[in-house]
């Protein structure tokens, strides 16, 4: 058998990400077969990930991008906080944005069956670092808009996105302003009518029920209900909020500043933190 290079060891050590020693074990234990070196590597990550797969992955990486019409954020998930600030973890998060960018895939389902490096899946390179730190990992989050202009927002730390799409082309800057304005604010819609109407029935059945033990009559508890989904409305409803930067003004004012008809179409907002 011929011996094993530090050259063998750097390449492997390239492909997989794996550490030197783990790298020259498996080439000592593959007979220096580098393809099977490979596989020993792969079939450990897939060996640590079903012992650790009743772990909770509550740390991780949020990235997000845009480009023209689309935007997306990944949220690649991993056990402690140690992990998710390593550098290999958040390369690899950005190259999973990378190939959701790439493609502009509409699904979670489709970016994991995406093809990364060395033509191997996003769902096999995560199954690959995982047998490099021991660690559970998966990807908790996948989300993407589309529209005639897009914008992305991180908030510092990589553990918080949001991404905005608009009717229509906005200065980058405005669009960053409403991108961070979700990211603080935490809308549940765009408008009232796209709230969920388990969540009005929920608000309304609160509000009549604080109603009812403030000694309110039973003729007013609808009006009273009707009242409250206002005050919700401007609350959690993103152009009816209140603009961060400007309290006299919603986010619909601020924007028809720019132009009467701009408004947003689609927001999402993904965090690995407690809300």
């Amino acid at each position: 058998m011929a011996a094993i290079t530090a050259a063998m060891v750097k390449e492997l050590r390239e492909i997989t990400g794996s550490g030197m020693m783990d790298c020259k074990k498996a080439l000592e234990e593959a007979d220096n077969d580098f393809e099977k070196a490979m596989e020993i590597i792969r079939k450990k990550g897939q060996a640590v990930a079903a012992k650790r797969s009743d772990r909770e992955a509550a740390e991780g990486c949020v990235l997000a991008a845009e480009e023209g019409g689309f935007a997306a954020i990944v949220a690649l998930k991993c056990e402690t906080d140690f992990v998710a600030k390593n550098a290999d973890f958040v390369a690899l998060t950005q190259d999973i944005l990378n190939a959701a960018m790439a493609g502009k895939l509409a699904t979670k389902e489709a970016l994991l069956a995406a093809t990364l490096s060395e033509g191997r899946t996003v769902e096999n390179h995560i199954t690959d670092r995982i047998g490099v730190t021991g660690e559970k990992m998966e990807l908790g989050y996948y989300e993407s808009v589309q529209g005639a202009a897009t914008v992305s927002y991180i908030h510092p730390g990589n553990k918080l996105a949001a991404i905005v799409a608009f009717n229509e082309p906005v200065d980058h800057q405005v669009a960053r302003e409403i991108a961070m304005q979700v990211a603080a604010m935490n809308p549940v819609a765009v408008t009232p009518d796209e709230v969920p109407a388990h969540v009005l029935d929920t608000e309304r059945e609160v509000a009549r029920d604080k109603a009812r033990q403030a000694g309110k009559p039973e003729n007013l508890l609808d009006r009273i209900a009707e009242g409250a989904l206002q005050k919700y409305f401007k609350e959690n409803t993103l152009l009816q909020q209140e603009y961060v930067k400007d309290a006299k003004l919603t986010v619909q004012q601020y924007l028809q500043q720019q132009s009467k008809t701009l408004t947003v179409t689609a927001f999402k907002r993904v965090t690995l933190n407690v809300d």
